[in-house]
């Protein structure tokens, strides 16, 4: 009998982590001089990875490279102020888990996962960006995952279009959940097909997959 795991996003799914993302990239554009970001802008750049966020937040033509290495950082030192779980994730958490087995994969960088989920979620496996590991969209870190958890196959949750892509990729299905950084509109845009509008509904949306509905 195959054993079916459930793989959360962090960011935007579990956490809503926007807001110490904003205010640590905020804090090291300023120490480059450079000028800062608002946080509508921050929540479309997040989703793959520091570099990418990064990349994206300095000016055009800017070196990226040492206000990364300052972001990390500063990020790993200051990554929860202000961030929480949203609204009913642990204890969705906790009902899921006493039926499933469950892991967090995401492309935030592995210290900084690995720091919030210890302390939020104790005992849930949490891998984020890493050398060895690829980030999302490719697969690899949801099939290193599911092995970890002894998996066979799994439904993955997320928020965003990488999230989406995600999951084709690793040709397991992709539950969106609508309270995070992506609209639907962005989440259908990229394939998305089935959506959660609450935490309180993510055991139902995920059995209704598993079910074939």
């Amino acid at each position: 009998m195959r054993k079916t795991g459930i793989l959360f996003d962090l960011d935007g799914t579990l956490l809503n982590t926007l807001e110490d993302l904003a205010d640590s990239v905020n804090h090291v554009l300023a120490d480059f001089g450079y000028p800062g970001r608002t946080l509508e802008e921050v929540r479309q750049f997040v989703g793959n990875g520091a570099g990418r966020l990064i990349a994206r937040a300095v000016p055009a033509g800017a070196d990226p490279v040492p206000v990364l290495a300052a972001f990390q950082a500063y990020y790993a030192a200051h990554c929860q102020i202000k961030t929480r779980p949203y609204d009913g994730i642990p204890e969705a958490l906790g009902r899921l888990g006493q039926k499933y087995p469950i892991a967090i994969v995401s492309n935030k960088p592995d210290i900084a996962v690995k720091a919030l989920c210890a302390g939020l979620f104790p005992g849930i496996l949490a891998m984020g960006e890493s050398a060895g590991c690829p980030r999302k969209p490719a697969p690899d870190m949801v099939r290193k995952a599911m092995e970890a958890i002894g998996a066979d196959t799994c439904v993955y949750v997320g928020d965003s279009e990488v999230d989406v892509l995600t999951a084709k990729n690793a040709g397991v299905p992709c539950l969106s959940v609508l309270w995070g950084f992506r609209s639907r509109t962005d989440i259908e845009a990229a394939g998305g097909t089935h959506f959660c509008e609450a935490p309180a509904l993510l055991e139902e949306k995920i059995e209704e997959i598993l079910n074939g509905k």
